[in-house]
């Protein structure tokens, strides 16, 4: 629920993802899950550090891990989306995300309540994509 406000969403896609996760002494620090969409190509539908354990590489290490782990796997692309600013969109940036198309309205068609962004309502989605060359990064 950090990364996605709604838990019917989460609900939709959990059955049909896999579920990567950061433990500690059996404690979840943080967790990703990834929906194939197709055979090559497989969505990021959500990405979360628990607050206390934020801002210290560990959501970084995580991406870098699922990157690895589904180029290894023979997929051609990650795919992402998320708002149209904020620390989400340099972050995915900087593991060499790049935007692809707007998903126009996204937030305000898709969620019953706003969601706000450092005091911003979110409206578009950004859609992000990083493609696998040669099988490397």
């Amino acid at each position: 629920m950090l990364a996605d406000p709604s838990e019917i969403k989460i609900r939709s896609y959990l059955p049909k993802s896999k579920c990567f996760a950061i433990l500690n002494s059996g404690n979840i620090l943080g967790a990703c899950v990834v929906k194939p969409l197709d055979a090559n190509t497989h969505e990021l539908m959500n990405i979360a550090i628990q607050p206390s354990h934020q801002k210290c590489g560990l959501g970084s290490a995580l991406l870098k891990w699922v990157i690895e782990f589904y180029r290894k796997y023979g997929a051609t692309q990650i795919v992402v989306g998320t708002g149209t600013f904020g620390y989400q969109l340099a972050f995915y940036q900087r593991h060499g995300f790049r935007v692809t198309s707007i998903d126009h309205n996204f937030f305000v068609n898709n969620y019953h309540e706003p969601i706000f962004e450092n005091g911003i309502q979110l409206f578009d989605m950004l859609r992000l994509t990083l493609k696998f060359t040669n099988n490397v990064a």
